[in-house]
């Protein structure tokens, strides 16, 4: 699944909070306020657009306690990141995974030697 920048720092923000409280409830602020002391200020309404697009993918879930929203993560970041290399293969190597790690191992030299 495929997942922009911002939508990215988002999840990373939910990983983050989930790595000191797996149980907590996170609120479109509370993702507002983690991004901001990373140094990144965002608007509350462009967090709450992205973290609706993130919701219609299925990564995360919406639900209501009282009057409020929270969100919960769908997955976590390894089962992102496998995801994303399967997406990545697919698309790139015909879903050849030899091929991929090829390429990986061929460019990451050419990477070191510059």
């Amino acid at each position: 699944m495929a997942c922009g920048f911002l939508e990215m720092e988002i999840l990373n923000a939910f990983w983050n909070m989930n790595s000191v409280d797996e149980d907590r409830d996170i609120s479109i602020q509370d993702v507002v306020d983690e991004l901001s002391s990373n140094g990144v200020e965002r608007a509350y309404t462009t967090i709450k657009t992205v973290m609706d697009r993130l919701v219609a993918k299925s990564i995360l879930v919406r639900y209501k306690t009282g009057k409020k929203f929270f969100y919960k993560v769908t997955m976590d970041k390894r089962e992102m990141a496998l995801d994303m290399m399967k997406e990545f293969t697919n698309n790139f190597f015909d879903g050849d995974v030899s091929k991929m790690v090829r390429f990986v191992e061929k460019e990451t030299v050419e990477l070191l030697v510059k």
